[in-house]
């Protein structure tokens, strides 16, 4: 059987986001939310509504990678940032922060400052796993990067080490293999995981980018997600494509995209929505091509798999002085 295309011709949203990123559905109210990271923008959207709803909720003074919902508060999202983790509300943006990451040989290192927050996801037992790399705005990119983990105890963990530009975590349906990318190497890996731990071991490759170079020399897998039928959508950064990929890591589909360097894909219902970059890296701060920045949407007639909620509520109420929310 051959490779089922499809084709997006324009944007859904067109926008000039520098580095967006991280499109999260919020089933309960129907609303998408996504990042620039770069920029420090925090957009929503109202699915019912449409295009025309697209709000800047605000421009913040730190840069969010990814967020994901909390359990029992419906007011506030948790992120991975700059310096670690922290909380947000969702109709403001003003956000604190509830755990750094980098211990104090580290901050002595200038740590904090050279690295930032990129992709992550909650798991099955509500524990917020969260890639961090060198900010390329501050730092050349190189191996420091790592994996952290912020248990609903806010218990912080580093499960993994040595990682460049970290990307795409998720976790297949019945719970036994966790997906994660470390996007220069070209390579999605798949290790075995361990729900009741949190624990992963026996890390492996599960796509590698075809050799032929048939998506460009540039192309590398970027963030992803995994539909109810088992297989994984990825972004292709530098590509103009998403790839849809059997459980054997075989490419049974592909989307070609109107941009050079689309980032996410996230399920909202059947509709794929994307996230692409480049908007302001191009000549004289314009796109790299017209629709660079810009974020996509098509009906791929698949779910996807369900997004858990972070497990700390209880733990995160606290961050308030006289009341009032603290940020750092």
């Amino acid at each position: 059987m051959g490779v089922k295309k499809y084709k997006i011709t324009e944007p859904w949203i067109k926008l000039n986001c520098s580095l967006g990123e991280a499109p999260f559905w919020e089933e309960q109210t129907n609303t998408l939310r996504f990042l620039d990271v770069e920029q420090q923008e925090i957009h929503t959207v109202d699915l019912s509504i449409g295009p025309s709803s697209h709000k800047l909720v605000k421009k913040t003074d730190i840069s969010m990678g990814c967020t994901a919902d909390i359990e029992g508060n419906d007011h506030e999202f948790v992120f991975g940032g700059k310096f670690g983790y922290g909380v947000c509300n969702k109709k403001t943006g003003e956000y604190r922060w509830i755990k750094k990451v980098w211990n104090e040989e580290e901050v002595k290192d200038d740590k904090p400052n050279r690295m930032r927050g990129n992709d992550g996801a909650v798991d099955s037992q509500g524990r917020f796993w969260v890639g961090f790399m060198n900010d390329p705005l501050v730092a050349k990119i190189v191996d420091e990067g790592a994996v952290f983990r912020l248990d609903p105890d806010l218990s912080l963990h580093r499960p993994l080490k040595n990682i460049t530009i970290p990307n795409g975590t998720t976790w297949n349906a019945i719970d036994t293999t966790m997906y994660f990318a470390d996007s220069p190497f070209r390579t999605i890996y798949k290790f075995d995981y361990d729900p009741s731990s949190g624990a992963v071991t026996n890390r492996r490759p599960f796509f590698t980018m075809p050799e032929d170079n048939r998506y460009g020399e540039n192309a590398v897998p970027d963030g992803h997600c995994i539909d109810e039928e088992g297989y994984m959508w990825t972004a292709l950064h530098g590509g103009s494509a998403v790839l849809r990929i059997s459980p054997e890591g075989e490419i049974v589909a592909e989307i070609e995209v109107p941009t050079q360097q689309p980032t996410c894909p996230c399920f909202c219902g059947e509709d794929l929505v994307i996230t692409s970059a480049g908007g302001t890296s191009g000549p004289d701060g314009k796109g790299v091509d017209e629709f660079a920045g810009s974020v996509f949407k098509i009906n791929v007639g698949v779910r996807g798999l369900k997004r858990f909620k972070f497990k700390g509520g209880v733990a995160i109420e606290g961050g308030k002085v006289d009341g009032q929310v603290v940020g750092e």
